[in-house]
């Protein structure tokens, strides 16, 4: 009963996590109601996504160019190194400026149930910068769900198996169980780092 096109974008907002097709709908029509010039604003900020970012070839996290601003920065101590899931990770810990180190962005977590195993994640990688990265001490910073404990526990096995001798800490129980970092407030993130212990 719609024309094809609102239905095409209601059914393209409906993919998007969160968003069922009553909200999708809602979405769509509010932007009906918008000036040409809104939209067209909207729509380039969308593609500029795909055309301006890339991952940083360090660390994967978002990028405009090879290099994300954390890792070009000389400033931050490349000695630390705290291993995330997602680059929103990095973002939520950025904002409690309590963390002066780099970051490795897994792009995940395993998941058997999803079928994410140790191959999707950027677990090589991460390895790979053990040879040739001065890092020091590596803090899991997965979140504190099963998934996540899941994924720490496998990253310490291997980590221990490539270089012994590096220290190995997990954020501290600041977090509740079940959450994801990304929706934490920057005082139990700044607790969390400063808690951390071994692993």
């Amino acid at each position: 009963m719609l024309p094809e096109s609102v239905q095409n974008l209601i059914d393209e907002f409906s993919k998007l996590p969160g968003i069922g097709p009553k909200t999708a709908a809602r979405l769509t029509f509010y932007l009906l109601t918008k000036p040409k010039t809104e939209i067209e604003h909207f729509g380039t900020a969308i593609l500029g996504l795909v055309e301006n970012l890339s991952f940083c070839h360090k660390c994967f996290n978002i990028a405009e160019s090879d290099t994300c601003r954390i890792c070009a920065d000389d400033r931050r101590n490349d000695s630390v190194l705290m291993v995330v899931e997602e680059p929103l990770d990095v973002i939520a810990l950025e904002r409690s400026a309590g963390f002066d180190g780099v970051y490795h962005v897994l792009g995940g977590v395993i998941s058997p149930i999803n079928g994410v195993g140790p191959e999707e994640l950027r677990i090589a990688q991460l390895l790979a910068r053990l040879e040739t990265d001065p890092i020091s001490e590596i803090i899991l910073a997965t979140n504190p769900n099963l998934e996540g404990e899941a994924t720490a526990a496998y990253l310490r096995s291997k980590i221990i198996e490539k270089k012994p001798g590096v220290q190995i800490t997990r954020i501290a129980r600041g977090l509740p169980v079940g959450g994801d970092l990304e929706y934490a407030d920057e005082v139990t993130l700044k607790r969390s780092l400063e808690g951390r212990r071994d692993y």
